[in-house]
């Protein structure tokens, strides 16, 4: 009897996921299953400190994004074993990728980012194979692209642009502190400084203001510049945010479960078959997300897509020009 994943279309792909998944890359480049093992470097954002604005944007949670990492005042190393134990309970013996997520990884001097990054790659009982920075466009001085050229030399290393959305009207309402044509020039300087670092770039679905259109247009826009890896995040409200005082208030309302599956789908199509798509939703903390609810059933979420890609006979890149 055939099976979604013996009659699936999509090329790159060894199940029923009609896109290229993270998880398919991970093991036809390293063999095995592979894992990220979250980190915070104790960086911070020019959005929080004053230096492009303050208070970090609107949706971001006190940790930067960070909230699954161990505290930052603790080793990397030992931020490396906690977050490893906790993995190998799961999976046993993985290969892993160390994920510098909190913040803006690169927003410091390269001395700085010397210690922090060679000590997440420093020999070890780990089979760390490679490095996941999580950063902004607008934080990749001359000196720091140098550095991460030399890292690519040595690991597997992606680095992640937070984006969000290319218009910069929702770039302002969200504080963002940068503009679309500010990004597009810290990714082509990123991707100028070595053919060997793997470029990411995320966006956000469901922001305040955002039709599905212009979440389509993001998509297509950045599908333009060919990025390695996609990132795709469903908005969480978390509490304690301005995004969440905003919600309360009653001036946007989050996009529910079968808006957010027809948009992702429609992304989907448009975006290289060979870009690796590294999340198709998100992780909110379960004691702070305010909305939407639906998302804490994760497994939920990602049938709703598959099922969608299926019932529709499409995949990723289909409509991709």
């Amino acid at each position: 009897m055939p099976t979604q994943a013996t009659t699936n279309p999509f090329p790159f792909s060894d199940s029923n996921k009609r896109y290229h998944s993270y998880d398919f890359f991970l093991r036809q480049k390293f063999g095995g299953k592979c894992a990220k093992l979250p980190l915070d470097g104790g960086f911070t954002c020019p959005n929080r400190d004053g230096t492009r604005g303050y208070g970090g944007c609107i949706y971001c949670s006190a940790r930067g994004s960070g909230d699954f990492c161990a505290d930052s005042a603790v080793p990397i190393g030992e931020q490396l074993e906690a977050a490893y134990e906790k993995l190998s309970q799961k999976w046993e013996n993985p290969l892993c990728i160390a994920y510098f997520q909190a913040f803006t990884n690169t927003y410091a001097p390269v001395s700085v980012l010397r210690e922090k990054f060679e000590a997440a790659l420093a020999p070890g009982k780990l089979n760390i194979v490679g490095m996941s920075i999580a950063t902004r466009a607008d934080c990749l001085a001359d000196d720091v692209c140098e550095y991460l050229a030399e890292l690519a030399e040595r690991t597997f290393l992606t680095v992640e642009l937070g984006l969000q959305s290319v218009h910069d009207s929702t770039a302002a309402l969200i504080n963002r502190g940068h503009t679309f044509a500010e990004f597009a020039d810290g990714y082509e300087k990123l991707r100028r400084t070595s053919p060997k670092i793997n470029i990411g770039v995320h966006l956000i679905n469901g922001l305040p203001g955002e039709t599905p259109e212009m979440m389509l247009e993001s998509a297509r826009v950045v599908a333009a510049m060919r990025p390695d890896q996609l990132k795709l995040h469903l908005l969480h409200v978390i509490d304690g945010t301005p995004l969440s005082e905003m919600y309360n208030r009653g001036k946007f309302s989050c996009l529910e479960l079968s808006e957010y599956a027809d948009i992702v789908v429609r992304q989907l199509e448009v975006i290289p078959p060979e870009t690796v798509i590294g999340r198709l939703t998100g992780d909110g903390m379960a004691d702070s997300l305010i909305a939407p609810l639906w998302s804490r059933k994760k497994l939920v979420v990602m049938n709703t897509i598959d099922k969608l890609l299926y019932e529709r006979n499409t995949w990723q890149g289909k409509r991709f020009v």
